[in-house]
């Protein structure tokens, strides 16, 4: 797919992935419209992006309500005329036991990480399938192919989304339309103090900053840079390739995952073999 002179629409693009791939998008010389429900911050950067000359649009959004995301969908065709490339990629966090987690956590939880995602997709999907030509990345995460303790919510939506990610691709096949699935491992982001947008009645607390130091003694790995993740995007989209697997242990972590399902062995903490 060529970017130069195309539009993109990236969800969670006030910071880490949705920022860098925004400033990436940019350099390959298309139009970005920027989505986050974090409005003033969105601003902060699309001023910052517009006044260094770039052609892009902030429209503050939350993924999660359907009239925001086609509200999104109007200023996009409004400002630009069309849609090449939606990047789904708000995403959100709470850990807790499964058994432990209230009602309304799940609800945020699922309605912006899987929700958010299908109403990206059913939203902005038919104008490119109208228009013969796109690309949709849609952004689930190594929890969505293997699971952790604690996760429970985050890992429910995110083997959502690989699933209706997978769904899609075989439904756009031959359409024009391409279709790819992120699955980052760890990356130096601020999902971890997701909660910081959580809503009231979810009962969260805002967090503490965490160290990225301390994520990655505990998970036993490296927090890639959010420009790293942002060109395998771009590879991915250009080279239409389905699967963006960012960290080579998400490969070691999936084989054990099956290689326990094809012997009928019980889950086990990928952290804890």
């Amino acid at each position: 797919m060529e970017l130069t002179d195309r539009t993109a629409v990236v969800t969670g693009a006030a910071s880490g992935i949705g920022l860098a791939l925004t400033e990436r998008l940019l350099d390959e010389g298309m139009s970005v419209v920027m989505a986050d429900v974090e409005a003033e911050r969105l601003a902060a950067e699309a001023t910052r992006l517009a006044d260094a000359g770039a052609a892009v649009l902030a429209v503050p959004t939350d993924v999660a309500e359907i009239a925001q995301v086609e509200a999104l969908r109007d200023a996009t065709l409004d400002r630009f005329g069309s849609a090449h490339l939606l990047v789904n990629n708000a995403g959100v966090a709470a850990g807790m036991p499964s058994w432990r987690t209230p009602a309304a956590v799940y609800d945020w939880v699922v309605g912006v990480n899987l929700l958010g995602v299908a109403y990206g997709v059913s939203t902005f999907a038919p104008l490119m399938v109208e228009q013969g030509e796109g690309h949709i990345v849609n952004t689930a995460s190594e929890a969505g192919l293997s699971a952790t303790p604690m996760l429970g919510s985050y890992h429910a939506t995110k083997y959502g989304v690989v699933g209706l990610t997978e769904a899609l691709s075989m439904e756009l096949d031959g359409t024009g339309v391409g279709v790819s699935c992120l699955c980052p491992e760890l990356v130096d982001t601020k999902i971890f103090e997701a909660t910081r947008n959580a809503p009231e009645a979810t009962g969260l607390p805002k967090p503490p900053p965490i160290p990225m130091s301390t994520i990655e003694g505990f998970m036993h790995t490296v927090a890639m840079d959010p420009r790293d993740v942002a060109g395998q995007i771009v590879y991915a989209v250009r080279a239409n390739r389905f699967w963006i697997l960012t960290h080579s242990v998400t490969r070691t972590r999936v084989a054990e995952r099956n290689a326990d399902l094809d012997a009928q062995r019980n889950p086990r903490s990928p952290f804890g073999r």
